[in-house]
Order: C-alpha cells, then structure tokens, then sequence
C-alpha cells in the first residue's frame, strides 16, 4: 500500500509511474489527496475542540477554588456541546479514515523508474538469454508423453481424485520431485536463506499484508467456513512472519525460504499451452524472501536474480531473464524478472521463476519496520522469489534430455535421486 504523504508530496510522479502500469482509475489519486485533506482539517477541528474543552475543565477548575462558583458553573453548563461535538467530529474521522483507506488499497504499487512500457507479455524485455538451446529429433516427445511413458506422472488419476490440473506423481516421478525440492533447499540455505516450514493456509490479515487480497480473490481457493485462504505461493506466510514486527538494522537484511505446496485457481486458462505440467492447480516450490533495508534491496533483487539462475544453470537447461513491462507486472510488485526456460519439444519458452521487489508496498500493508541507526523506525523493503517453481523445471528437464536410452538426469541431482536414467 502507497504511502498518502508520499503521494500528497510527488502527484505527478505518482500519476505517470500508474500510468507505466496501465492503472485504469487514475482519478483515485485526486479523491485520496481529497480525503486525507478532509481527515486533516477534521482531525484539527477536534483537537481545537479538545483544547478548548480542556482548557474550560482547568479554568472551572480554578474559578472553582477561587470560590467563583457562579462562573464555574456557567463554563460547565458548555462542556455537553463541546462532548458532542466532539464526538460528532470524532465520528466523522472514523468514516473518513475508513473511506480513505478503501481507496488506497485499490491503488498498486509504483513500477521502478527502469520498468518499460507495454501491455502484454510481448511488451517485456529480454534482459539475458543463457544457454544452447537443444536440438532434438523429429520424433522427440512432449513432457506429457514422457511422463506417460515412463510411468513418472498419471494426469487421470488426479483428475479422479481431485479435479484437472491436480496430478499424481509416481515412481522416478515422484523421487525426482522430491529431489529438485532438497536440491533448491539446500542451494538456498548455501546462498546464506535460513529454512522455514510454514501453515498451508492463512487469513484475510495475511492475505491482504502480501497484497494478495483484496486484488486476486478470485484465484485462490477460500475454505469459506474458517474463512482461510490456501496459499498462492509461500510468499504469504514466510513474509508475513514479520508482520507488525520492528527489526534492528543490524539485522538486515533477514532471509527465508521455505517449500511448500502452492495452490492457484487459475481461473480462465485454457488452451494447448496449459497441457501437463504448464499449468497446474496445485504445484511444489521453493521460495526465497527477503526483508532489506531500503539502500540495499535494488542490489538485492540481482542478487536473487543471479542465485535463480545459478540453479538453471546447475541444471543444464537453457533460459532468459525478461524484465517484466507495466501492464505485465503484478499488483504490488516494483520492479520483476521472470526467468524462462526454453521447452525444447514444445519450441517454447517457459516461466518457472518471478523475482520481485516490492519496495514498502507491502511492509506499509504489514506495519514491518526496523529501527535505524538515529533510533527511528522506517519500513523495510521486502523482495520474493521462485527458487525455483518445479511444473514447469520438470518438464523441460524430461523433454531437454530425452535420449534414444532414456532420460538424462542432471549431474547434480544424481545424489539426491540416487539414479542417473530415467528409462
């Protein structure tokens, strides 16, 4: 959530950064400086009240012991309309603050001034490409034929059990997936993140601190009877460990990461790029966040970057980093690179990693701060990322070593899956 000083005090910045974003309500800005005027001039009114009101109780007070009774007592006979007005001033606030808040959170964040203009995804900005792309035969098999074929993954049965887009994962299937989640883990944990296990549901409070609600409602699934939300991305619940917390500076900057299962509707997702793996309702990730001091968290944000890549690289496959456009990014996020990596047999590029700044966007939402070195507090910056997303990691591992034998497993999961072949 934007700060309202900071947008009382750069309105035309803040106008064109929303316009970077393609923000369709722009007109929210003039009716939040409105409002916090009117909160301002109200919450004046009241003080100057109060004072009055207050200064009358310490004259009564005096005239009283000077036995001027005659006075006190007319001074008494005015404090029921200074009680009631200022009650009736006190309620006014409330429903302005309430009013105000309401249009701040439909507000997104400010994208950084190196974010570029665009709409779609054919507007983002390769950053990078790293890697051979590799060419295979004619006869080469898309994940979801591998994993038929080699018995890893039975999209059916999870349709049985569950629904589309839920699979049940098996055999060398399973143990490669288990192997990627340690293999992130411990990739993590050399990087300097200490390990966390979290709950896979959260409530409103969380949702709304990683702004996640009230802006996408819509895809995640809500247990309505304990009004818990499960979670998108383990974002939520790692972030939200510093929730209402004030850190030492010299704790900067604090970092997690944590597996966990992530659930998301993904309502209105069809087609032939949604097959198998692409797109799932239910997936396994490893997720890194980071809480920095505001100096620091740009140059962070490349090193979360260069640690994702560093673990494509590890697993041999091909990949760009895109720098994502205005109309491209998410709700809350500064600045975002997605990592792609390129799915040979399908001939595309696909998403398997977002690394994001999201500045005090959401530590504002969180009241997370941290004491400086004059003894003030100031809202740290919070930055997230997919170390990596594994759907997506699985296939193109599966479809970019296909071999006339099997399927070469990268050299360094070999330890964690205990086998070399898939065959």
């Amino acid at each position: 959530m934007l700060q309202v000083s900071y947008i009382r005090d750069n309105r035309e910045q803040v106008l064109e950064r929303l316009a970077v974003k393609n923000f369709k309500q722009p007109q929210l800005v003039d009716e939040i400086i409105e409002l916090d005027d009117k909160r301002r001039s109200t919450q004046t009114s009241m003080d100057n009240v109060s004072a009055e009101a207050n200064a009358a109780a310490k004259q009564i007070g005096e005239l009283m012991r000077a036995g001027k009774k005659e006075e006190a007592e007319g001074l008494k006979g005015k404090t029921g309309a200074w009680k009631e007005e200022i009650k009736k001033l006190g309620d006014l606030l409330t429903i302005t603050e309430e009013e105000l808040y309401q249009k701040l959170v439909l507000l997104p964040n400010l994208p950084h001034s190196s974010v570029p203009k665009g709409l779609t995804p054919e507007d983002n900005e390769v950053v990078l490409e790293n890697g051979t792309k590799p060419e295979l035969p004619a006869d080469a098999l898309p994940h979801w034929e591998l994993t038929a074929k080699y018995n890893l993954i039975d999209f059916e049965l999870g349709v049985k059990i569950t629904g589309a887009g839920f699979p049940v994962y098996k055999n060398k299937g399973a143990k490669l997936q288990r192997a990627l989640i340690n293999y992130f883990i411990d990739e993590a944990e050399k990087a300097g993140y200490s390990e966390v296990s979290v709950p896979l549901m959260v409530n409103e409070a969380s949702g709304f601190g990683t702004s996640q609600l009230p802006d996408k409602e819509g895809q995640m699934y809500h247990v309505g009877i304990d009004n818990l939300y499960l979670i998108p991305t383990a974002e939520v619940p790692i972030t939200n460990l510093y929730r209402e917390v004030i850190l030492k500076e010299d704790q900067l900057p604090v970092r997690n990461c944590g597996h966990t299962p992530c659930f998301r509707r993904e309502a209105g997702s069809y087609g032939s790029h949604v097959r198998g793996l692409n797109r799932l309702h239910q997936f396994d990730k490893v997720e890194i966040v980071t809480i920095a001091h505001p100096d620091k968290s740009y140059e962070i944000l490349e090193q979360m970057s260069s640690h994702v890549q560093g673990l494509l690289q590890k697993l041999g496959l091909p990949y760009r980093v895109l720098r994502l456009c205005g109309g491209d990014m998410g709700f809350g996020s500064a600045l975002t690179y997605d990592m792609e990596t390129w799915s040979a047999a399908q001939q595309r590029w696909l998403e398997v990693s977002s690394v994001s700044n999201f500045e005090t966007f959401q530590s504002n939402r969180l009241k997370l701060r941290f004491r400086n070195a004059d003894g003030k507090t100031q809202l740290a910056h919070t930055l997230n990322g997919s170390a990596l997303a594994l759907p997506r990691i699985v296939a193109t591992l599966l479809e970019n070593n296909q071999t006339e034998k099997g399927i070469k497993v990268p050299e360094v999961l070999v330890p964690y899956t205990k086998f070399e072949w898939i065959d």
